[in-house]
């Protein structure tokens, strides 16, 4: 799936806070030539603090698929969260999170069915993929985390 993507902030002003992404090479299905996406994130801020990473979805009819899918893993070097929301928006545009829990410093493979995304009313027209780091959540309070291979499957 997929379409558009970037990094977001709450607040692009506040400079204490936000997620920066890359490309690295380090596919999470050991192709030499692939990539993953890599999310430095930080809400360690005076201020309320969440940011991310958005993926389009470009109107994907999901209807047939059950699941989300995708792979995670934290730096270890740099340290990440254990706890990271996702989301995902149908036309209506309203969010449907999802907290994964237990990110580990290896390549993990994330299955979420769709039941668990309850605001999502019509799978027939998927708009948006979201990343949220937030300061409830995310501990410690900045680090990185890597992402690949999202995908809609039948599970």
């Amino acid at each position: 799936v997929g379409g558009d993507f970037g990094s977001w902030d709450k607040d692009p002003e506040d400079e204490t806070q936000g997620t920066q992404m890359g490309f690295e090479p380090d596919d999470a299905l050991g192709n030499p030539a692939g990539y993953s996406v890599r999310l430095d994130y930080d809400v360690d801020s005076p201020n309320p603090a969440y940011n991310g990473f958005w993926m389009k979805l470009a109107g994907e009819d999901a209807r047939d698929f059950n699941t989300l899918s995708f792979y995670i893993r934290g730096d270890a070097g740099k340290g990440f969260t254990k706890r990271v929301k996702v989301e995902l928006k149908d036309q209506t545009g309203r969010p449907s999170p999802y907290v994964v829990a237990n990110v580990t410093g290896e390549w993990q493979k994330v299955s979420i069915l769709f039941e668990k995304f309850r605001r999502v009313t019509d799978w027939s027209r998927m708009n948006e993929f979201v990343v949220v780091f937030d300061d409830m959540n995310s501990r410690p309070k900045s680090g990185a985390i890597f992402i690949d291979q999202v995908t809609f499957n039948k599970e």
